[in-house]
């Protein structure tokens, strides 16, 4: 891959901070090759479909039966389950074309391969009792369906998600209702590994901020940002927020004012409908100019988490993990200008 993602290869160089200091994790061992599902699927006769997927079934015994159920809502296979064959023969033959487009951008997976090893290596050194999953498969599916997925046997990337910006379908009616612009943007190929880290810190520390106040979800959200910069120490922080450069400076440059934004309306709402104007994905945040990024309350959780952190050097990563939201907040005493 080295000529396939020359903006990915960019931002890698320009993103290196010698690390941030992190740790020398080259000695732990990992496995992230990524076991090529969408290439097995589509080379199956859609003549023969039936034959094709129970052998299919034996070279990927721990995907399948998932991508039939799950992905494509197929159900289980089986010698008998015909509504299945026939199911997955429609998907074969209709997604051709975007299977086409598709392959030519993932001739290889080596880039995204080497970035999922440092992040699997850095998990591994900050909580070594994790079980990381033991295959990677990338797939195709459905445009609905996820662009990463952790099943109980693998972490599962589905490329339809990573076509590129510029991909036909995303600029579409159908693209355009499930994916605005401010969403279908950050669809590159660069997002892979770290929406890969966000998913399995997810699953390391499922999300307890769901019914708690707004900044407390806030900080709840900031943590997983703060985590993913000790999993991938080398990326940028655009990547890792999905926020565009610009939207990155416009935060740092009205702190101040964001927080006072927030002081000023609701703080403690547990209003669901109130807290979801401020974290969640959005063109820009209500009541903010129209240069503001959506999700701003997990920006502002980062900063305070961050400052926590910074308060607290020698606390591991799963301490500060674990601490309760309203303890950080009333210690930082956040006071941006």
């Amino acid at each position: 891959m080295k000529k396939l993602f020359p903006s990915l290869i960019l931002l890698l160089a320009i993103s290196c901070k010698n690390g941030k200091n992190a740790p020398d994790v080259s000695g732990i061992s990992v496995n992230t090759k990524i076991e090529r599902f969408d290439q097995a699927f589509f080379a199956l006769d859609s003549n023969h479909i039936q034959e094709g997927l129970l052998k299919l079934n034996q070279q990927f015994p721990y995907f399948l039966n998932d991508f039939t159920v799950n992905i494509l809502g197929a159900g289980p296979l089986s010698d008998t389950s015909v509504n299945s064959f026939i199911a997955c023969r429609q998907f074969l033959t209709s997604y051709q074309p975007v299977k086409d487009s598709i392959t030519a951008k993932f001739k290889n997976m080596r880039e995204i391969e080497n970035g999922l090893k440092r992040g699997f290596q850095y998990i591994k050194y900050y909580f070594p009792s994790y079980q990381l999953p033991p295959k990677v498969v990338s797939y195709i599916g459905p445009f609905d369906a996820p662009g990463v997925a952790l099943t109980r046997y693998t972490l599962a990337i589905g490329l339809q998600l990573y076509a590129g910006r510029d991909f036909s379908f995303y600029h579409s009616a159908q693209g355009q209702e499930l994916f605005p612009l401010y969403i279908s943007r950050r669809f590159e190929p660069e997002y892979v590994v770290p929406n890969c880290m966000k998913a399995l810190e997810e699953d390391i520390f499922p999300d307890p901020s769901q019914g708690k106040p707004l900044v407390e979800q806030m900080i709840e959200k900031g943590k997983y940002w703060w985590l993913l910069d000790k999993f991938l120490p080398e990326c940028t922080d655009s990547l890792k927020t999905g926020f565009t450069g610009k939207q990155l400076e416009w935060c740092k440059h009205n702190e101040g004012q964001i927080w006072n934004f927030f002081l000023q309306n609701d703080l403690y709402t547990i209003d669901p409908e109130l807290i979801k104007n401020y974290i969640g994905d959005a063109p820009y945040t209500q009541g903010m100019p129209g240069n503001s990024p959506g999700n701003i309350g997990q920006w502002v959780g980062w900063q305070i988490v961050q400052k926590y952190a910074a308060m607290h050097p020698d606390l591991a990563p799963e301490a500060i993990m674990k601490a309760a939201a309203r303890g950080i907040f009333d210690e930082v005493k956040y006071k941006p200008r």
